[in-house]
């Protein structure tokens, strides 16, 4: 009697070979009952998976992508420790790669992995990012992402991230309660989740304490740190700025700059508040009042449902999503006069 193997398996239940396959593997993409009938034939007919191509399907790289757009941010580095714990206690490598903030970049680092040169990716889009059609073909070829922080909405994948809109809504809360009435927002994109979600919670925050919003005191930023100085300044010297929230950590920091050259008083002058996870905040002169937001369990928390999903070959979904807390810590930046 000639061995029993996928094709036979297949003509004999009238479905395809990859089907078989799947249904073998417990794979999602099959119906349970089709699992059911293709289970029941392999036993009746004592079938046995051949080791050597079994392992050849299912050998993996035992490493995973981290895109992220730069690692001068302590929040990033903070992310990357959490990831790279859970990659090692399941014996996986970390491969970093820098999109510099630029989409073409960004690009051409989902083309290479779309070659199979890792098992996953964990992604937090650049701020140039408005175009994702790039990330299309990882989705093509099954390769499972997961967002975090800076998120790509048309992908129906895991997103985990913080409470942004309420972070936002607090953050302006807090400068209104210090004195402040012409608050300024700063932003690093237009494009990025983040800031938009941010935005938000600045506006709802200013429209629940009857301050209208001024279209002139919002500025987006760039990718150099004298630019956004130089941005800054201006919007200092040209508007009746008393409070400032930079919903992103270079742009606090350019701020405090922007005052120092501008000989102004924080807080005397300008309150401060902004994103932050840097651990010498509280060294700033004044100390910077600060959302800090949960990165080392940001990273944990995405590289868990990462592998989660190729241990149990699982598709991710939405639904799995998670967001979590962050925390303001209040400093001299924003101290009442």
């Amino acid at each position: 009697m000639s061995s029993v193997n996928l094709k036979r398996l297949a003509q004999e239940l009238n479905l395809s070979i990859s089907a078989v396959s799947k249904a073998l593997r417990d794979s999602h993409e099959i119906a349970v009952d089709t699992k059911e009938r293709v289970r029941a034939l392999a036993r009746e007919l004592r079938y046995e998976p051949n080791p050597h191509a079994s392992s050849l399907r299912r050998q993996k790289s035992k490493t995973i992508g981290v895109v992220i757009p730069e690692v001068a941010n302590s929040f990033f580095s903070l992310v990357i420790n959490g990831i790279e714990e859970v990659a090692r206690h399941n014996g996986y490598h970390v491969l970093i790669y820098l999109t510099h903030e630029d989409h073409t970049r960004e690009a051409a680092i989902a083309q290479y992995l779309a070659n199979g040169r890792v098992d996953g990716i964990l992604m937090s889009v650049a701020s140039e990012s408005a175009d994702f059609a790039h990330l299309q073909e990882l989705k093509n070829k099954n390769i499972p992402i997961v967002f975090f922080d800076r998120v790509c909405e048309e992908m129906a994948t895991v997103r985990v991230t913080t409470n942004d809109f309420e972070s936002g809504y607090k953050a302006t809360r807090h400068l209104l309660e210090a004195g402040c009435r012409r608050i300024a927002y700063l932003l690093i994109s237009e494009h990025l989740s983040i800031g938009q979600k941010r935005m938000q919670g600045y506006r709802q925050a200013l429209e629940d304490h009857a301050i209208p919003f001024d279209a002139n005191l919002i500025v987006s930023g760039h990718q150099s740190n004298e630019h956004n100085r130089t941005l800054i300044q201006q919007l200092l010297e040209t508007q009746k700025v008393d409070g400032i929230f930079a919903s992103v950590e270079r742009l606090a920091i350019s701020s405090y700059e922007a005052c120092k050259a501008l000989n102004l008083s924080i807080p005397g002058d300008v309150k401060i508040i902004g994103f932050s996870n840097l651990e010498i905040a509280s060294l700033l002169d004044p100390p910077l009042t600060a959302i800090k937001q949960p990165a080392y369990a940001m990273g944990r928390e995405a590289a868990c449902i990462l592998f989660t999903a190729l241990d149990k070959n699982r598709a991710l979904t939405a639904s799995q999503s998670l967001v979590l807390n962050s925390e303001l810590i209040e400093r001299k930046s924003t101290a009442r006069s």
